[in-house]
């Protein structure tokens, strides 16, 4: 597994390289592969090429895991909008604890992070399992402690 996570980031890094770039000439290809296997051989030397370093492990399952959370991403913008919107401004803060049921470090970080990308929610603390979350409205606090996002980023995760 370490010779596939040394080769998707080289190729990752140089993919990358080659869209920043515009220019595609034999000698800048050339250092573009050097400066992403340089940067590859440094990330593994320093250890942070790892499973959270650069989770390859998670590449398939983010084919149904990013189109889903983008709609939630847009579905939740579109609620603080015509919160923002509205007259009275109906808000009603909330702090609430929610319980991760992901199975390692990395997915619970998902999971928080999932939360503070949808607009109206914020992953203020984690703790464990534990995350506190800040949510706009209620309704917000509710949908989240109702658990269909834990049960995306499980299923996101996989098994251990």
């Amino acid at each position: 597994m370490a010779v596939l996570r040394f080769a998707s980031l080289g190729a990752f890094l140089l993919l990358f390289w080659l869209l920043l770039s515009g220019h595609y000439t034999v000698f800048l290809i050339a250092l573009g592969v050097a400066s992403a296997l340089g940067c590859a051989y440094v990330a593994r030397r320093m250890d942070i090429l790892d499973v959270e370093g650069h989770p390859v492990h998670l590449a398939t399952r983010a084919v149904t895991y990013f189109p889903w959370l983008i709609w939630e991403i847009l579905t939740s913008a579109w609620d603080v909008t015509k919160l923002i919107l509205h007259p009275k401004l109906p808000i009603s803060p909330t702090l609430v604890t929610v319980k991760a049921s992901q199975k390692t470090p990395l997915g619970v970080s998902v999971y928080g992070n999932s939360i503070t990308l949808t607009p109206g929610t914020i992953t203020v603390e984690i703790r464990g399992d534990e995350l506190t979350v800040h949510a706009i409205t209620r309704e917000g606090a509710d949908a989240l402690a109702s658990g269909g996002m834990d049960r995306r980023v499980t299923q996101f995760e996989g098994e251990k």
